[in-house]
């Protein structure tokens, strides 16, 4: 007859092992910091598309719809962003400093003395919105390269 094995209860396990509570604390830790980074990320990207969209057909078009079509670039890596794909987050972190420049063109291009108007406000805030994803960006690939072997989905 074999005798019967007692498992202890698992605050027992943690106080036995001061590192393995710390480990299991980094495994929900990662998890908190990959999904805001990402969450910050799709939203300034979805803040992007939805300015200019807007920038263009109805707040302040410039007399040509066709530069509704800038926003098209920011519509391919939605997908891998919401998938958590590293390789997206990187080239996003690249594209978006085309829009950064397209804003601070747009922004400052008045003459001096000139007033500002809705163009440049709405230019400052395609500026903003590419900042924050670029920082979004850079801190999720940061951390995941940083720790490899944490894993990035939840777990259903």
């Amino acid at each position: 007859m074999m005798p019967a094995v007692i498992e202890p209860p698992p605050s027992a396990l943690a106080a036995a092992a001061p590192g393995a509570a710390a480990a299991a604390d980094l495994q929900q830790a990662p998890h908190a910091f990959v999904k805001a980074t990402r969450a910050l990320a799709v939203g300034a990207l979805l803040g992007l598309i939805f300015l200019g969209l807007a920038w263009e057909l109805w707040l302040a078009p410039t007399g040509s719809r066709w530069l509704a079509f800038k926003v098209l670039p920011l519509v391919l890596p939605l997908a891998g962003l919401l998938k958590h794909r590293l390789y997206t987050y990187r080239w996003v972190s690249l594209l978006v400093w085309l829009y950064f420049t397209e804003g601070i063109v747009r922004a400052t291009g008045l003459p001096p003395g000139a007033p500002l108007g809705t163009g440049e406000l709405l230019a400052w805030g395609e500026v903003g919105l590419c900042t924050l994803l670029f920082a979004a960006c850079a801190a999720n690939v940061r951390w995941r390269l940083k720790h490899p072997g944490v894993p990035v989905k939840a777990v259903a």
